[in-house]
């Protein structure tokens, strides 16, 4: 401990540590803790638990609560966890708090890693307050050989737990009872045994008619199309409009809402293939690799669970087994397939109107060599309806590309010598590091008063000065603390002002490198494209990857020019 002028202060991790924490409360609860009997780990009793910690410990400020529920601590793949752990290196916590180790994780290594390699990195406070563990006011809690063992236990815990869930479900699965979370489209769980299916009768007319339009012949993107037609939603929106289930991906809130829930045709082809509509229960399909990794592992055919007549049928026997062969006669022999060419578009190119990625297609006039065209999926695959063709030719695409980056390569040199003119001109070679000198003091000043503030408590605390002579010092101390930091953050976006505008432009460096493209390559694409937008009429919209930073350039350069040009007028009149 040392002592600074008036008081006392911390070197915590060689840094100088004013107590003022902002706290990050982590509270977690997985799927297995619910069938705990231990009601303590519920999201309610650690956050009450929490709160009555935080009564006694005034100095510790809660910045925001993260709490992820039904998520395993087998590893820290967690939303909220995730969302904790940047706002550590955003520097907006400096203290983490959880009810006990195993809620911060129950894999050994990891927790491990946290505590006493990347928590120290980033200064930041642990606090577990059940193991009484805080690595500030008791840094050797941190070492006991208790937390090693904690956290072992809870990792075998959490290991003997998976093995019984597993052995468990096996059992399930070969009494033929279902086990998943949401009911295949076409039926729904027994409300008096969730583990019996039973049908839906709106859905299950859709499959019906699925499989009669294939025993006919049409394709997968037909049927999907005559869905669309018919604006039947998709099994997704179903189970989320309809059944008011959670369920499939979020899609990106530029997609249009009609296109969100429409058929394609995987959709169908999945359907097609299921033998559940059989009546017969088929589960196991896939695996994790460990109750650790939680990647998922798809198993051979012959180690499914299959359990046949289990729930009632949507579609009989004979017309699926019409479809498979049908699908089957489809299938090309692996030698046949098609050798594609990836395209040099490929992940960049989108229809303008849809916002859904293009396709690209082949096409042959008479004796003339092949040429590619690009046309968007949605039009392709789901309905003529939901958008248009947005038919354009690789050819020209590659034209207007080419063209494009052309010009953008000559603007960044303009732009690039401007700012340099105008760099000239505005930053003398000492200004920034004048800066640096005035926030250097500012910083010692401020900790200053922090300190003298704490240690003015503690003399009031312990009777040296009575409560009116340390509201007056306070009251001082909290008006220089104000003023100090407010010059404080006015000195530091200054330098970071200066920083920005005397930085290299490194987006244009990157442009300069293309000065004599002739041809484009998938490199220079996915090096300065980001997405490109096919409108119809073969008229292209390009999103580059540095359009912030041709943002910034340019205001810089207007802003900078307007004061050139009202110095120039003030000195003229």
């Amino acid at each position: 401990m040392k002592r600074g002028r008036k008081g006392k202060y911390k070197i915590y991790n060689n840094k100088v540590i004013v107590p003022n924490w902002n706290a990050g409360i982590y509270i977690r609860l997985s799927a297995e803790d619910r069938n705990d009997k231990d009601e303590s780990n519920s999201i309610t009793n650690q956050r009450e638990l929490l709160n009555d910690f935080l009564q006694y410990n005034t100095d510790i400020q809660v910045y925001d609560f993260y709490a992820d529920d039904g998520y395993s601590g087998t590893n820290s793949n967690r939303p909220n966890f995730q969302r904790l752990l940047n706002d550590m290196k955003d520097e907006k916590i400096n203290v983490i708090i959880v009810k006990d180790l195993s809620r911060l994780g129950r894999n050994f290594v990891e927790v491990g890693n946290y505590i006493e390699q990347i928590f120290p990195i980033f200064n930041i406070r642990f606090i577990s307050v059940s193991d009484n563990i805080d690595s500030y006011l008791k840094p050797d809690s941190i070492k006991n050989l208790n937390v090693a063992l904690k956290s072992l236990m809870n990792e075998e815990y959490s290991r003997d737990l998976s093995k019984k869930i597993r052995t468990a479900f096996e059992t399930k699965r070969k009494n033929g009872e279902f086990i998943g979370s949401v009911a295949p489209y076409g039926y729904m769980k027994d409300k008096q045994n969730p583990n019996h299916l039973v049908i839906d009768p709106e859905p299950a007319n859709v499959v019906r008619q699925i499989f009669n339009w294939a025993k006919e012949g049409k394709s997968g993107t037909a049927i999907a199309k005559m869905l669309n037609r018919q604006k039947i939603i998709n099994p997704t929106g179903y189970k989320r409009k309809v059944q008011k289930i959670k369920c499939g991906h979020i899609l990106k809130e530029e997609t249009k809402e009609e296109i969100k829930y429409t058929w394609e045709m995987s959709s169908i082809m999945q359907i097609l293939t299921n033998q559940i509509y059989c009546g017969d229960m088929i589960q196991g399909k896939s695996t994790y690799e460990s109750y650790k990794n939680h990647k998922k592992i798809y198993k051979p055919k012959e180690e499914w669970a299959i359990v046949e007549n289990t729930h009632k049928a949507i579609i009989d026997r004979a017309t699926f087994d019409e479809v498979q062969e049908i699908l089957e006669s489809r299938k090309r022999p692996k030698t046949e397939k098609r050798k594609g060419t990836k395209s040099i578009f490929a992940g960049h190119l989108r229809c303008a109107d849809c916002k859904m990625a293009m396709l690209k297609g082949t096409y042959v006039y008479k004796d003339k060599p092949k040429k590619n065209y690009y046309h968007c999926s949605t039009h392709a695959n789901r309905s003529d309806i939901l958008c248009t063709k947005h038919y354009i030719k690789e050819e020209t695409l590659r034209e207007a590309v080419l063209e494009t980056i052309r010009f953008q390569v000559k603007l960044s040199i303009e732009i690039d010598n401007t700012i340099k003119e105008i760099r000239k001109i505005k930053f003398s070679n000492g200004e920034k590091e004048n800066i640096q000198k005035q926030i250097d003091i500012a910083e010692r000043e401020l900790l200053k008063q922090k300190v003298l503030k704490r240690s003015v408590y503690e003399d009031w605390k312990i009777g040296n000065i009575t409560e009116k002579e340390y509201q007056k010092y306070i009251q001082s101390y909290n008006d220089e603390v104000i003023e100090k930091t407010e010059l404080l953050q006015k000195l530091q976006e200054q330098k970071r002002e200066i920083t920005e505008k005397t930085a290299r432009n490194d987006w244009i460096e990157n442009l300069k490198k293309y000065q004599k493209i002739k041809e484009l390559t998938p490199e220079i694409i996915d090096s300065l494209i980001d997405t490109i937008y096919v409108h119809e009429d073969n008229k292209i919209t390009i999103q580059f990857r540095y359009e912030n930073e041709y943002k910034k350039a340019i205001d810089f350069i207007k802003e900078n020019q307007n004061k050139s040009n009202k110095k120039l007028l003030c000195a003229n009149i």
